[in-house]
């Protein structure tokens, strides 16, 4: 009970050491602030040299840590060099381990910085770098070790002979301690590259061999690594007779670290062999590592399987095509290590029949380890398989390594699958067009459950579609359905459930963020009804604010490729209504930061159209936060702006800004605008004529913008223009072919349609029937809502006759008007309007907006002058005129308009065309149609048309 008191006593006191806002227990004595005081008029040398002396040691490492600024200048350089750097050299024998690592940074940073000459600088600072690297202290030695080896690239070769050569011989020798020996396997490593061959032969060479048969395995494996600086220095000839036969004696070393060591330096020496060297001893070297790695199945196998990739691309041009299949074998049983069942079955249970518990657990751990070596060895396998694929061919891939793939894709470990998922895109790459090889693959990756394998291949997703845009026909999803992107961008939208259930932002942020590369592969269509959707619902519902700043910039940006003008307004007006008018107000913050995306990607009349004056009514917002974050985006509104075009909103801007200075009571807000109006004051606003001059080259990226916005709707306006034209095509078609039809049955060759069959009018001096005027081809009625009603028996204009004139012979086939029937039509004189109740002779004028032309429906009024026709609603055109009267008038005032100036025909014209704009639309079509169109009136004599 007592024990379980005090365990919890200091479980408390843990918890209050933990609060970082504690107030402090007590303050500093007197006597630990005197001597912490320093007199002010001290110079910085003096005080240096005090502080050394008997200051804190916080104190004497803030003075080596600025040591370098001290020697930098030129007028205590050498006061410092007499007086402070002999008592850093004193003080450091007996310092404590942050002090010593302080010095040899500072160190360092004074001979890169050249603030010392290099003879002053190997006389002083040099000599306490060699002494302190046989520090007892592990971490103190290693630090100055660093240091070391850094130095020796700045220093010059005679210095290095001089100064560090024989001590570091001295270091290698088998007396010394281990720490030394190593110290002196790095030295020589780095000081090879800077001598002659001979005398590195003479000097060096000695101790590299002694150090490679040391008697310890971390001096043998250390200086192993070193062999390849070490031959380098040498030369090829030197090489191959005095360093290949160490090497090749190390990679069959009893310890698994020296082998290791080994394997790793023959990869980095093969740029410097021959194809001799490499056939006859690297070669078959390299394969008896390889098989004894598979076999002892140590640590080892994680290592083979990391470099085969670079051994295979070094030896390539030198293998035969035995060897070159046996490596790939090789590679494929790499991939399949650890996966037999039996073998992991019978690893499994052969521990749980030993009765002895410490047995058990010891056999245990050993399977644990064993696993982790071979799942290691898979993860290398598949990290080095796009090196494989080069090494292989992308043509033998499908025979070779497609198997192989497949079943990395789909390995029981997430992170072989994670691996392979991260190199898919250099995968695609090397396949080239047969990259559609490993579709679903890819497909099968994208489902998987793992977050960490979707990482890999979402981060990497925009390169692999465009590997699959360029491998193929550059077909879009829509218009190919059985291309390859059919199948992986439905799993690719598909993996944003599996990614949003987790809690990885930053995922979610790259999903939405790598959205936008679908721009190549979608229609128009589909972007806005499968991709555009999902962006909207996550700029709501996403939880993080980068994951929503991400897919507002993807929604923004394909948005730009939406092909239908209604669709992009209804995403602008849905973004102004969804968030600047939002109820929430972060909601109405993230707009801000939408204005920013749009500032970026859009040209700055587009948003000066669209976005501007929604966003400076967030200055009324009544959370601070909102007017605060719009204090941060004025300045880029002013950058916006040109004069005189953009005087209003410089005026509403500056009204804003005015606002906020004079109401705002927040002390943020009140500080961000004050910021704001600084930054503004900076500002200039170019003037219009200047900026074709001036501003040209800055403002080149925004003109690209617009003009690729115009072309936007300049592309909308063509493919309408094209509907509209196959529209009326298909429908004139339609109408030829009724009349082909018509004719063919009546077995006339005349273009103009014959009489409905049962109708008692014939033409003078013929036996047939006669013929209803219709419209010419080349003319359509404007108003194909109440289309002109066919003339039948028994309805009010069935006494209106169209007769062939008996006495000329024409060409023209237009029947004219019955004397007799004309005779009966009555036209009202000016000034008297009919008995209709329906008169709209006295009402004012309709017009249309943009035009002078009046509302159909209604009859203008004209000026005394011109004498008018007083007419009754549309639909009521018979109880004035006759058919065949009316459409005489209009040809006549045809031929009138072919022969005379339209100046001399203006006052009859006037009276007959507001009488058909009064009759309707499809009129006044008509006899625009009829005056303009290429229709030959001049067959038609004056007296066939006054009959």
């Amino acid at each position: 009970m007592g024990s379980l008191d005090a365990t919890s006593t200091s479980l408390a006191e843990d918890l209050q050491d933990l609060q970082l806002d504690r107030p402090a227990k007590g303050l500093k004595s007197v006597e630990e602030l005197e001597k912490l005081t320093v007199d002010e008029h001290l110079s910085d040398i003096e005080r240096s040299v005090y502080l050394l002396s008997s200051g804190q040691e916080v104190q004497r490492i803030s003075v080596i840590h600025n040591l370098p600024d001290l020697l930098r200048d030129t007028e205590s350089h050498d006061e410092c060099m007499r007086r402070v750097v002999p008592k850093v050299r004193e003080v450091l024998h007996l310092a404590q381990t942050e002090m010593q690592v302080a010095a040899s940074s500072a160190f360092l940073q004074i001979l890169q910085k050249n603030l010392v000459p290099v003879q002053n600088y190997s006389q002083t600072f040099l000599q306490t770098i060699l002494n302190s690297v046989d520090s007892k202290d592990p971490d103190v030695a290693s630090a100055w070790l660093d240091t070391l080896l850094d130095v020796i690239d700045l220093l010059p070769k005679e210095v290095i002979k001089k100064e560090i050569l024989g001590s570091a011989i001295a270091k290698g020798q088998l007396a010394q301690s281990v720490q030394s020996r190593l110290a002196c396997c790095r030295i020589l490593g780095k000081i090879s590259t800077k001598f002659e061959p001979f005398v590195i032969k003479k000097e060096i060479l000695p101790v590299v061999q002694s150090l490679c048969q040391d008697v310890d395995y971390e001096v043998r494996g250390c200086m192993c690594r070193q062999l390849d600086c070490v031959a380098r220095g040498m030369g090829l000839e030197a090489t191959k007779s005095a360093i290949l036969p160490e090497l090749v004696e190390l990679t069959n070393d009893e310890e698994c670290h020296v082998r290791i060591a080994g394997l790793e330096t023959v990869v980095n020496i093969l740029s410097l062999l021959d194809a001799e060297t490499c056939g006859t001893t690297i070669i078959p070297l390299v394969c008896k590592i390889c098989q004894q790695a598979v076999q002892a199945e140590d640590a080892t196998l994680p290592v083979v399987a990391t470099q085969l990739g670079k051994l295979c691309h070094g030896i390539s041009d030198n293998l035969t095509d035995e060897q070159r299949q046996w490596f790939i074998d090789f590679y494929k049983k790499l991939c399949h290590v650890g996966l037999e069942k039996n073998k992991a079955s019978s690893r499994v249970t052969t521990p749980l029949i030993d009765k002895d518990r410490g047995s058990k657990e010891s056999d245990l751990t050993d399977i644990f380890e064993l696993e982790d070596k071979l799942v290691e060895c898979r993860k290398n396998s598949a990290y080095n398989f796009p090196a494989m694929v080069l090494f292989c061919g992308a043509k033998q891939f499908k025979p070779e390594l497609h198997l192989t793939f497949t079943h990395l894709c789909k390995d029981p470990h997430f992170l072989v699958r994670k691996t392979i998922s991260s190199g898919f895109h250099e995968v695609c790459k090397l396949l080239g067009n047969n990259a559609n090889l490993i579709q679903s693959d890819l497909v099968a990756l994208l489902k998987d459950e793992s977050i960490e394998v979707l990482r890999g291949v979402i981060s990497t997703i925009p390169a692999i579609l465009d590997c699959y845009m360029s491998s193929g026909s550059n077909h879009t999803v829509s218009e190919s359905k059985s291309g390859p992107l059919s199948d992986i961008i439905p799993a690719f939208l598909a993996s944003e459930n599996a990614i949003f259930t987790s809690h990885n932002w930053r995922l979610q942020e790259e999903l939405m963020r790598n959205l936008s590369c679908l721009s190549r592969c979608y229609s128009s269509e589909s972007l806005y009804n499968k991709v555009i959707p999902i962006l909207r619902q996550k700029l709501v519902k996403a939880r993080a604010l980068p994951v929503k700043v991400a897919a507002a910039h993807s929604l923004l940006k394909l948005t730009r490729k939406v092909k239908k003008r209604e669709q992009r307004e209804e995403i602008y007006h849905g973004l102004i209504h969804d968030f600047c008018h939002a109820r929430k107000c972060y909601l109405r913050n993230v707009f801000i930061d939408i204005c920013r995306i749009v500032i970026e990607l859009y040209s700055k009349k587009f948003f000066k159209e669209t976005f501007y004056e929604y966003l400076l009514e967030l200055h009324t917002d009544s959370v601070p936060n909102i007017r605060l974050s719009l204090c941060s985006i004025l300045p880029d509104l002013k950058r916006l702006l040109i004069l005189p075009t953009d005087r209003g909103l410089l005026q509403q801007l500056d009204a804003c800004v005015r606002k906020l200075l004079v109401s705002e009571k927040d002390r943020d807000v009140s500080d961000g605008i004050q910021s704001a109006v600084e930054e503004l004051d900076k500002i200039h606003i170019p003037m219009q004529s200047m900026t074709r001059r001036n501003f040209f080259e800055q403002d080149l990226d925004d003109q690209k913008k617009e003009e690729e916005e115009k072309l936007l709707l300049d592309n909308e306006e063509k493919e309408l223009k094209k509907e509209e034209e196959a529209a009326e095509k298909k429908k004139g078609d339609k109408r030829n072919l009724v009349s082909a039809k018509k004719g063919s049955e009546n077995g006339s060759s005349s273009r103009i349609p014959g009489p409905r069959k049962g109708s008692r009018a014939g033409l003078s001096g013929s036996n047939s029937t006669t013929k209803k005027f219709l419209y010419p081809s080349h003319i359509t009625p404007e108003d194909d809502n109440k289309p002109v009603a066919p003339l039948t028996k028994g309805a009010g204009t069935s006494n209106n006759k169209l007769v062939k004139s008996k006495s000329i012979n024409c060409i023209s086939q237009i029947p004219r008007r019955d004397s007799k029937e004309v005779s009966k039509t009555k036209i009202v004189p000016p000034g008297k309007a009919p008995a209709s109740t329906t008169s709209t002779t006295n009402k004012p004028s309709k017009t249309t907006r943009g035009s002078g032309i009046p509302a159909p429906g209604s009859a203008g009024t004209r000026r005394a002058s011109v004498p008018t026709i007083s007419t009754s609603r549309r639909g009521s055109l018979g109880g004035q005129l006759g058919t065949g009267s009316y459409y005489s008038l209009l040809l006549l005032l045809a031929w009138l308009a072919r022969q005379l100036t339209f100046s001399a025909l203006f006052p009859s014209f006037a009276v007959v065309f507001s009488f058909c704009i009064s009759a309707g639309t499809h009129t006044a079509k008509f006899i625009k149609n009829l005056v303009f169109s290429d229709f030959s009136y001049e067959k038609l004599s004056i007296y066939q048309i006054m009959q």
